[in-house]
C-alpha cells in the first residue's frame, strides 16, 4: 500500500498548562480532501502549524511520503512540498498581486516572469486575477485567490487551508471548493481543510477527522457522515442544529426555519413605529483619508435584532466605532430616541443610551490586569446608596468601593460568571466568562440600544449559546439590538431583519420571512448592487 503523503503520529503540544494537541494521529492521502473539524480551540490549527513548521511538537513524529522528517520552519516544509493558506491574510496592501506572490523568494526580481507565473497558475486552476492589480483594491474573495496562488506557486504536493472561508461570501466559498477539487483531481495532491463549519466539510471533503479539546474523538468517511452526527462529535453531546447552527456553520437549518421570528418583528414595529436608533447619510474617513462609511443609513426599532451581514472589511468596524464615540462623521447624523449625540465626542453615545460589546474584548472590551469588579464598573461606577456622587475638595467623583463590590457580586450571580470572586484578575477567566463580564457591564445600565460586534468570536458552543440567548432576552425587554457579525450563520440565527453592508453602505435588506441566502451572498459580494446600477 502506498504511504500517505503526510502522516502525523502521536503529536503532542503544550502551551504551559494547556494541552493544545494530545497524542494526535492524522494521515493525509493523495487525491483526497481531508476535513479537520472541531470547535474553536480544539487544536486543529496547532496541528497544522506543526506540519508546516511554525510550531515544534513536544512529542510525536512526522512522516512525509513514508520517511521520518523533522520540520523546523516553513522553509523546510516548502522544500518537502507542503504549502499552507492561512486563516488571516498576510498580503502587503500597497503592492500588486505579482509582487505579493514572489515576496520573500530568494530569486532575482523579474517582473515579466512573475506575471507570467501568476497567469499560468490562474489559468491552470481557474483563479482569474490581474497580476498588476493592487491588493488594496481587491475584494476579500480576490485576496483569498492571491493567497492560494502564493501557496500553489511552488507546486506543493500537500496543501493546507486553515478556515479559508472566514472572510468569503457563500458564492466565493463555493468557488473555492471547486478549485480545491480541481487541484486534487488534476494534480493528485493531498489537501487538508481545517474548519469548524459543518456545511463546508460535508460538501468539500472525502475524509473527516473530528477534534475536541486537543484530541481526535472520531474519524469518518464523508459519504457516511451527516450534520447531527458531526455536531455531536464536535461538542460531546446531542445538539439542536437550529439553535447552534451559528456555532457549527449549518446554514440549511436557517433556510428551513424562515418564519421563526418574523411575527415578532412586525409586532415590535406596530407598537413602536419610531426607531430607537436612526443613522442617516453617515460618511466618515480614516486617518489615511480612506472612506470608511459612505452615506450609510440604518434604523433599529425597539425589541428587534437587526443583523449587519457582510464580508469583513466593508465598514463593520467603522460602524461599531461610530456608535462607540470613537469615529467622527464628515456628514450625516445619528439619533438615539429624541437625542442627537455628537459622533466622535467621548462618552456621547453611552450617555444617550448606547451600549457596545466590542469586536475584540481584549483590545477594548476589558482590562485583563484589572479585577472582575473593576471591569464590571469601567463604564459607569455605581453611585452610593444616597444616589448622589461623592466628591472630593476639587469636585471630582470618588469611587464607592463598597457599592462597587456589591454591584459586581450582584452581576456575577445574575450573569452566571464563573470566577473565584469579584477580586479575581480578569485574565484568570475563560474567554466565555470574560464575554459574560462585558455583557453584564453593558446591559446593567439599561441601554436603549445594544451594539454587539462579533459577540461570539473565539467562543465555544456553550458560550455562544449563552451570549445568543442574552441578546434575544435584551430584545424581548425592548432593547434595540444591532448585531454586527461576519459569521453569516450567526446573523441568520439571531436577526429578525438583515441588512447588508458593502464598501461602507447598506446595499440591501430582508427580513426572516423573505430570507434568500443566495441573494444575500450576491449582496455581500456587491454583485446585485452592480447589476442594479
Amino acid at each position: 500500500m502506498t504511504s500517505p503523503a503526510a502522516e502525523l503520529q502521536g503529536i503532542t503540544k503544550r502551551f504551559g498548562a494547556v494541552v493544545a494537541c494530545d497524542n494526535v494521529d492524522l494521515a493525509l492521502q493523495r487525491g483526497e480532501i481531508h476535513g479537520i473539524l472541531g470547535e474553536n480551540g480544539a487544536g486543529k490549527s496547532t496541528l497544522m502549524k506543526v506540519l508546516i513548521g511554525l510550531v515544534l511538537p513536544d512529542a510525536g513524529a512526522i512522516r512525509i511520503n513514508g520517511e521520518s522528517r523533522r520540520i523546523g520552519d516553513p522553509a523546510e516544509a516548502a522544500e518537502l512540498g507542503i504549502g499552507m493558506v492561512h486563516q488571516h491574510f498576510s498580503l502587503v496592501e500597497p503592492l500588486t498581486v505579482w509582487e505579493n506572490v514572489i515576496l520573500g523568494e530568494p530569486i532575482r526580481l523579474d517582473a515579466a516572469a512573475a506575471k507570467r507565473r501568476v497567469g499560468e497558475i490562474s489559468e491552470r486552476y481557474g483563479l482569474a486575477i490581474d497580476p498588476d492589480e493592487r491588493i488594496s483594491d481587491l475584494s476579500a474573495g480576490l485576496r483569498q485567490r492571491v493567497e492560494i496562488i502564493k501557496c500553489l506557486r511552488r507546486d506543493p504536493a500537500i496543501v493546507i487551508l486553515d478556515e479559508p472561508t472566514s472572510v468569503l461570501t457563500p458564492g466565493e466559498s463555493e468557488q473555492l471548493f471547486e478549485v480545491l477539487r480541481l487541484v486534487v483531481e488534476r494534480e493528485n495532491k493531498a489537501v487538508a481543510l481545517v474548519s469548524h463549519k459543518l456545511d463546508e466539510v460535508l460538501a468539500a471533503t472525502d475524509q473527516i477527522t473530528i477534534m475536541r479539546a486537543g484530541a481526535v474523538v472520531d474519524r469518518r468517511d464523508t459519504a457516511d457522515a451527516d450534520a447531527p452526527g458531526l455536531a455531536r462529535a464536535m461538542v460531546g453531546r446531542p445538539v439542536s442544529l437550529r439553535s447552534e447552527g451559528a456555532a457549527l456553520g449549518h446554514i440549511e437549518a436557517f433556510e428551513d426555519d424562515r418564519l421563526a421570528t418574523g411575527p415578532v418583528v412586525e409586532a415590535a414595529r406596530a407598537t413602536e413605529p419610531q426607531p430607537v436608533l436612526s443613522i442617516r447619510g453617515a460618511t466618515a474617513r480614516g486617518r489615511d483619508r480612506r472612506t470608511l462609511l459612505d452615506g450609510l443609513s440604518l434604523d433599529v426599532h425597539p425589541g428587534e435584532i437587526v443583523g449587519v451581514a457582510g464580508v469583513e472589511g466593508n465598514g463593520q468596524a467603522a460602524l461599531s466605532d461610530l456608535l462607540s464615540s470613537l469615529l467622527p462623521l464628515e456628514s450625516g447624523t445619528v439619533r438615539v430616541r429624541d437625542e442627537r449625540p455628537l459622533p466622535g465626542r467621548p462618552g456621547a453615545m453611552a450617555a444617550a443610551g448606547v451600549a457596545v460589546v466590542p469586536a475584540d474584548r481584549h483590545e477594548s472590551g476589558c482590562v485583563l490586569d484589572m479585577t472582575v469588579a473593576e471591569n464590571l464598573t469601567l463604564v459607569s461606577p455605581p453611585r452610593p446608596r444616597t444616589g448622589r456622587a461623592l466628591l472630593d475638595r476639587a469636585g471630582r467623583a470618588l469611587l464607592d468601593r463598597a457599592g462597587r463590590q456589591a454591584h459586581a457580586e450582584r452581576l456575577i450571580e445574575q450573569f452566571g460568571i464563573q470566577t473565584p470572586g469579584a477580586d479575581a484578575p480578569m485574565w484568570s477567566l475563560s474567554g466565555g466568562n470574560q464575554q459574560r463580564v462585558v455583557l453584564a457591564r453593558e446591559l446593567s445600565g439599561d441601554p436603549a440600544v445594544l451594539v454587539a460586534a462579533q459577540p461570539t468570536r473565539g467562543l465555544d458552543v456553550g458560550a455562544i449559546e449563552y451570549v445568543s440567548e442574552r441578546l434575544r432576552e435584551a430584545a424581548a425587554d425592548g432593547v434595540a439590538v444591532l448585531l454586527i457579525s461576519t459569521e453569516l450563520e450567526e446573523v441568520l440565527d439571531l436577526a429578525d431583519r438583515i441588512v447588508v453592508i458593502f464598501r461602507g453602505r447598506i446595499v440591501g435588506e430582508m427580513d426572516r420571512a423573505n430570507l434568500d441566502v443566495e441573494r444575500l451572498g450576491l449582496l455581500m459580494s456587491g454583485a446585485q448592487e452592480a447589476a442594479a446600477s
